[in-house]
């Protein structure tokens, strides 16, 4: 994770790949993905939960740095909710931009039919 002060604030950035399943895995579920299935339906095939990312070293980082809430830039409403259950008030949520096309849109669409992600499609 790093961390940019800027304007008496922190931007933190979680370096994660995928929905924290590992690479190896990840792969497999590409496999799985080019042959029909969606990332979530694919993740659950091979035995994995949807989404196994854990945000709990944001919240220990913000608590280190003295902040009890934040302004997240995420469209994933579990951020949101992971941040308040260790103790990280999220006091505004952004949304981010993202860049419709044929090639992510049904991949999007996912997300937002089956997470809640705050998505303008």
């Amino acid at each position: 994770m790093e961390t940019l002060e800027k304007e008496g604030g922190y931007l933190l950035y979680l370096r994660q790949e995928g929905r924290g399943i590992g690479l190896n895995a990840k792969m497999d579920a590409y496999v799985l993905q080019m042959a029909g299935m969606d990332t979530y339906q694919a993740n659950l095939e091979l035995g994995f939960e949807a989404d196994l990312r854990d945000y709990s070293c944001a919240a220990q980082m913000l608590h280190a740095l003295g902040h009890s809430s934040v302004r997240l830039l995420s469209n994933n409403p579990d951020k949101a909710m992971q941040l308040e259950r260790y103790g990280i008030r999220v006091a505004e949520r952004v949304a981010t931009g993202i860049h419709l096309n044929t090639h992510n849109e049904s991949y999007l669409r996912v997300k937002k039919e089956k997470t809640g992600h705050t998505l303008a499609i």
